[in-house]
């Protein structure tokens, strides 16, 4: 990509819109809309018992009453005529101390059984609830509760023994197929941190004061390089590697990347931190202040349609070919025209955009096949008719830069010399080049990036006069550090992940296997049993491309926030792809390097030697079918032959 020194990702931003596909929006149509806008919310997340929920798969459903029979069988020990809700906060302490006291044991499957009922009661001990609302009071209270008990570094500490385990590791390498039983302790330990990382994360009306200060305590250590010198998102990355390596194919690698997601929307900060931290950062470096807050002005927005599919665009072509030709206008009558009334001629010039529009969406045919093709338009109240502001719904930003560009273009044209960065005189040139220039100065805008551009190439202009650089240790500091030795490998990892969770019409037999925390051991054997599979699957997918967007979204920004400089790492890796994709694509059309996967039916050698080509039966109906449809059913224009 040819990034700009402003900071454009290039092409991956664009990648990066295209990859989330599950918001699917109408268009927006200039005319009539026959469906009416979406209503959503603009935000980092979706509510909070959405992203519960997405966290688990059908598939899991079982496992909700054995986490409830694991609580139940320890906590009848020592409160034999209690429930949970009825003991005092004194209980509830020593009881989450004992929980915290089994993840110490050494025997696996008493360790699974206490990660259970912790799980339990971070899910609220909905046993003993009888409404949604108390299972979700009872369930900020219980995180609150174990995380003040120190829940989440024993957990951490479990996780990374779990990553670390070669038998696992081994044994799901050599297994043929990978199903739901092969991650049950990873599944088990990254739910608890995940509803804790969420439910910590998301501010409510009824918190405590301390849980408002357990809150920045918690954000603070999530962020710092505490678990092996690093934070804790190095440590999920690090699983999405070894996953795509192929070294550890049984991590769920949906819940990973949705712990990822919310630990770097917990550490980091969501859209609206993100714009306060720019406003500071502004005022910190001199600059005037933003001209309006972009967060609001996309929530104003109406929601944007996908690119349009390839069956959609051959029929735009074929409604646009029946188009009735009009006449055309000679240029000196239309130019006489325009001279006599300039601003009727601006009105008919916007109606006939807008009539071009409109055909362009709908076409037009000939007066003949008027009533046999189109029916008759709908008439549509005035209460459906949408107003679309012209223009855009953003405010224009110009850098100087730009201005000094259009005055040099400028000098050039009509004096025939330049003056550098000179951005005031304006001597010699017309009134009409003042006026743009008046108009771009009353845009203009300094980046941070433009700024931060210019610091570095003063300090290498003149890197002993500078000093030593004072590089403040923020949290995206922090990540970036953490990242940097194997960020390249990071992002391919995801990349790959991407890749083999978007739809495709061909099984991509070659791909990872993303599905190993969805599949059960046994395959179903009833019709409803493999539709109610088939939604969980899709459904996967659909939260793993969420997640990764969100992953890259969020690091895109908070880095260029940070320095300019650290977003180039995408578009770095960008390149890298595509170099790679070149060189595959080479390796596989290029005569001189021939891989037996892609040779050809007959290599022209065959045939003229006399040997016997055998075609199978499909090679036979596709040329047959090829040579109906292209051949014998065009006509031959012998005026173009001769030609």
């Amino acid at each position: 990509p040819r990034g700009t020194a402003h900071g454009d990702a290039g092409g991956i931003l664009v990648f990066l819109k295209c990859a989330v596909m599950e918001l699917v929006f109408p268009p927006c149509f200039q005319g009539y809309s026959e469906s009416p806008d979406l209503e959503f919310e603009y935000a980092d997340t979706d509510k909070w018992t959405a992203e519960l929920s997405e966290l688990y798969s059908y598939t899991e459903g079982p496992e909700f009453l054995l986490n409830r029979k694991c609580f139940e069988e320890d906590f009848r020990i020592h409160m034999r005529d209690k429930k949970w809700p009825e003991l005092e906060r004194t209980q509830h302490r020593t009881h989450a101390m004992r929980l915290l006291d089994g993840l110490e044991v050494t025997a696996r499957e008493k360790r699974l059984r206490v990660a259970r009922a912790i799980l339990y009661v971070a899910q609220g001990t909905f046993g003993e609830c009888s409404s949604e609302a108390e299972v979700q009071a009872w369930m900020r209270y219980n995180i609150f509760l174990l995380l003040e008990v120190g829940t989440f570094n024993a957990l951490v500490e479990l996780l990374n023994m779990e990553i670390d385990n070669s038998a696992a590791c081994s044994s799901a390498v050599r297994k043929p197929a990978i199903s739901l039983a092969d991650s049950t302790d990873l599944r088990v330990l990254l739910n608890i941190m995940y509803l804790i990382v969420e439910t910590v994360r998301q501010e409510a009306e009824g918190d405590k004061p301390e849980w408002k200060s357990m809150r920045q305590t918690f954000r603070a250590e999530l962020g710092a390089p505490l678990y092996n010198n690093e934070p804790f998102s190095v440590m999920l990355f690090g699983m999405v590697t070894k996953f795509c390596s192929g070294h550890a194919p049984h991590f769920p690698m949906k819940k990973v990347l949705l712990l990822l997601w919310k630990t770097v929307l917990c550490t980091l900060g969501g859209f609206e931190e993100l714009q306060s931290m720019k406003a500071e950062k502004r005022e910190m470096l001199g600059l005037p202040p933003l001209p309006e807050d972009s967060i609001q002005v996309i929530r104003n927005m109406r929601a944007a349609s996908p690119p349009a599919s390839a069956s959609d665009l051959i029929e735009q072509q074929q409604k646009r070919g029946r188009r009735e030709h009009k006449a055309l206008i000679k240029q000196d009558n239309l130019d006489a025209f325009n001279e006599r009334d300039p601003y009727k001629a601006d009105d008919s010039r916007e109606e006939e955009e807008e009539n071009d529009d409109d055909n362009s969406l709908e076409g037009e045919t000939f007066p003949l096949e008027r009533d046999e093709v189109m029916p008759p338009p709908t008439q549509h109240p005035p209460s459906d008719r949408i107003t679309c502001p012209k223009g855009l719904p953003w405010a224009p930003k110009v850098r100087e830069k730009d201005i000094e560009m259009f005055l040099e273009s400028s000098r050039s044209k009509f004096i025939g010399y330049t003056l550098g960065s000179d951005t005031n005189t304006v001597v010699g040139l017309p009134r009409p080049i003042h006026e743009s220039i008046r108009t771009l100065k009353l845009h203009k805008y300094t980046s941070i990036a433009e700024v931060q551009v210019h610091m570095e190439e003063e300090y290498l202009r003149s890197p002993l006069s500078g000093g030593e650089e004072e590089v403040e240790q923020v949290p995206a500091e922090i990540l970036y550090q953490g990242l940097l030795p194997s960020l390249p490998q990071y992002m391919i990892a995801l990349l790959k992940i991407l890749l083999a969770a978007a739809p495709t019409s061909k099984a991509k037999t070659d791909s990872i296997n993303i599905l190993a925390d969805v599949l059960p051991e046994e395959m179903p054997t009833t019709v409803l049993q493999s539709m109610k599979l088939g939604v969980d699957v899709n459904r996967h997918k659909e939260i793993i491309v969420k997640a990764i967007s969100a992953v890259l979204l969020l690091l895109l920004k908070h880095f260029k926030l940070n320095h300019i400089y650290q977003v180039r790492w995408a578009e770095a890796e960008e390149c890298a792809l595509r170099a790679s994709i070149e060189r595959f694509n080479s390796r596989r059309y290029d005569r001189a390097h021939g891989n037996p996967d892609f040779l050809p039916v007959d290599n022209c050698l065959q045939s003229v030697l006399g040997q016997r080509v055998d075609l199978p039966e499909d090679f036979q109906v596709n040329y047959d079918l090829w040579l109906e449809r292209e051949v014998f059913s065009r006509p031959i224009s012998w005026e173009e032959l001769l030609q």
